[in-house]
């Protein structure tokens, strides 16, 4: 009876691989990866031939291949490698392990890289409490209804984001969140590695004038616990100050999420709350649109 062992593989540097992890690719009759072509250029890298079956399997394969590794594996170990990182996060792997657990396997981990463990540890943000929370959706709605479910949360958050929708994505956190303490991780372990930290205006600032390219991750700072969340009696006397120093709500909103702990949405309810209340020989202040 066979082993289903989870290898980890470089999300980069061609290094950054244990010798656990060469041993069992090496060895494996079979090996089920994401992408052949990234598997292969790592087998080539350490010069070891495969004698043993390379099988793809994927998001859009998964169904059809699925039963071939549950099967390979009453005859021998099967490896399982994605085409970075961690085999399981942000891939199919998951329902494979499921699989193979249900039909008495053993499944092993091999250790080694991980995107989101590595931009958390690197980020300067808290790494004993933390949410990973894998691709926010493509859809604004969707991306801004998840951001939102998190804003409350005490933990530190991890994202994974594309280049094309960054600029979108940071510019919903800062709506949502406030102005957050924030990491952006690109192209970790490669020769562009870059890491802006700072606030999430600073981020957007930094990535409109420089467009990135390649892998990101985002790790945001959490809300703050509620032994410094202010009062709900300081946050009204805040809120009235700045409506009368004609800010507008959406930058009031903005602003005091950061500053005082509590949620955007009730923060922005406090606001409108109380330009509600002012009569329109007292309004002063006037929200073009």
């Amino acid at each position: 009876m066979g082993t289903l062992y989870l290898v980890a593989t470089p999300i980069g540097n061609l290094e950054d691989i244990t010798q656990r992890a060469l041993r069992v690719l090496s060895e494996s009759p079979l090996i089920a990866a994401e992408d052949t072509r990234q598997t292969r250029k790592l087998l080539s890298h350490y010069e070891i031939e495969p004698s043993q079956a390379i099988l793809s399997y994927h998001e859009h394969s998964r169904e059809n291949q699925l039963e071939k590794i549950i099967a390979a594996l009453g005859a021998g170990d099967v490896a399982l490698v994605s085409d970075a990182g961690t085999p399981g996060v942000n891939d199919p792997g998951y329902e494979l392990v499921r699989a193979a657990l249900g039909a008495g396997y053993k499944v092993s981990p091999i250790p080694g890289p991980n995107a989101p463990l590595a931009a958390l540890t690197a980020s300067g943000l808290p790494c004993d409490s933390f949410l990973y929370l894998g691709y926010l959706p493509r859809k604004a709605t969707q991306r801004q209804r998840a951001i939102e479910e998190a804003a409350s949360l005490p933990y530190t958050l991890i994202f994974l984001e594309t280049p094309h929708r960054l600029s979108d994505a940071l510019a919903d956190l800062v709506s949502i969140l406030g102005d957050r303490e924030i990491a952006v991780a690109r192209e970790m372990t490669k020769l562009h590695e870059e890491f802006y930290r700072g606030r999430i205006s600073g981020a957007i600032a930094h990535f409109t004038a420089q467009p990135p390219r390649g892998e990101i991750t985002l790790i945001v700072a959490g809300a703050q616990p509620e032994s410094e969340k202010w009062t709900s009696a300081r946050l009204r006397e805040e809120v009235a100050l700045a409506l009368e120093a004609c800010e507008k709500p959406s930058q009031v909103a903005r602003r005091l999420t950061t500053a005082s702990g509590w949620a955007r949405n009730d923060i922005y309810a406090l606001v409108t709350e109380l330009r509600n209340r002012i009569t329109p020989d007292e309004e002063f202040y006037h929200e073009p649109g």
